[in-house]
């Protein structure tokens, strides 16, 4: 509290006081009419030096309520500043102001910074559990290969084996760098003017050896369109879809690629009869390291990252992707894409 201006006003009040006593005994001695104004004027003057004291008790005691908020947020953004993200402010305001503003923002930015530390310690968890569920099967089957008992065939399934594991090692590590550099700033993206509907056939063509062995009837429908994007991403979208379908559709299963102009957008469906994804998965699919509990059964080899990838490069083109399912009787995926 201000003392000198404290001093100011006990010195004022007690001023006062002294007026007031000796002007109540004065009145005593006047007349009647007389008496009852001064009485009336001592009122006025006395409620006015009450005014006055109450005034600044309020303004004291909201300075220093406000000295206490600042050393609040202080201790608040020093406790960011280690690392603990759980912090809140918490101040009870009559009414909106600038501090309560500042109040406001200081818990939205604290919230943030929480959720970003929240994903990054699961996006770290996540990484170590896919590098490290094939680390242990190579290291356990070279282990392995050191027994001497073992058979020809036996050494040929370990090394199998062995090979399996380090190509989807390389492959979960070729995903992070993809989707590291396409969330950075400084990824190339240039877009050129080609025809969807030949680089969707060719890559068709290339997984043909795949889905010859399941003996998977392909249905295929490609109107000639160009589109003018970033060719070599767009081709990493088709090349996950399309995989994903042959590799979650039964022998003897079917799917469908459909492309065609809709007034201006071109759309894009892949539909297989695989083994579906639930209503609950299909929320999380476009997440990271997110795996279906059927694809889990199904295989091993997924890292969980690959549309992942595929949205953030439909994203990257302002175009939108979705998915329906049913389980049991397969999915399909829809891309809509503006073709300038």
């Amino acid at each position: 509290m201000n003392a000198p201006f404290f001093k100011r006003i006990l010195g004022f009040l007690t001023y006062i006081s002294v007026c007031f006593s000796v002007g109540y005994y004065t009145i005593q001695l006047l007349p009647v009419r007389l008496s009852d104004y001064v009485q009336y004027l001592a009122t006025i003057m006395t409620s006015i030096a009450i005014m006055m004291f109450t005034g600044y008790l309020i303004h004291a005691f909201n300075h220093n309520k406000r000295v206490n908020i600042y050393l609040e947020i202080i201790d608040a953004l020093r406790k960011i500043a280690n690392g603990d993200y759980n912090v809140q402010l918490d101040f009870k305001m009559d009414k909106r102001n600038e501090m309560t503003d500042i109040i406001n923002h200081f818990n939205h930015m604290a919230n943030q910074l929480k959720q970003m530390e929240e994903m990054r310690q699961e996006f770290i968890s996540n990484v170590s559990h896919e590098i490290q569920s094939p680390l242990t099967s190579i290291v356990g089957f070279a282990q392995a290969l050191q027994l001497n008992k073992l058979t020809i065939e036996e050494r040929n399934h370990y090394l199998h084996i062995i090979e399996t594991e380090s190509r989807r090692l390389s492959k979960l590590s070729d995903n992070l760098l993809k989707l590291t550099s396409l969330e950075s700033e400084h990824h190339p993206f240039e877009r050129t003017s080609f025809r969807l509907d030949q680089q969707i056939r060719t890559i068709i063509l290339a997984c043909e050896p795949t889905w010859l062995e399941k003996e998977l009837e392909m249905d295929i429908s490609l109107e000639k369109i160009s589109i003018f994007a970033d060719k070599d991403l767009m081709n990493q979208v088709w090349t996950n879809i399309i995989h994903n379908s042959i590799k979650f559709t039964q022998h003897h299963g079917r799917i469908t690629i459909r492309l065609q102009q809709i007034n201006d957008q071109v759309s894009i469906t892949v539909t297989d009869t695989g083994i579906g994804i639930s209503e609950q998965d299909q929320f999380h699919i476009f997440e990271r390291f997110y795996k279906a509990d059927l694809a889990r059964e199904r295989t091993k080899s997924g890292s969980g990252l690959g549309l992942s990838i595929v949205k953030k490069i439909i994203d990257m083109h302002d175009g939108t992707i979705s998915v329906k399912s049913e389980i049991e009787k397969g999915t399909t995926f829809t891309i809509l894409l503006s073709i300038t």
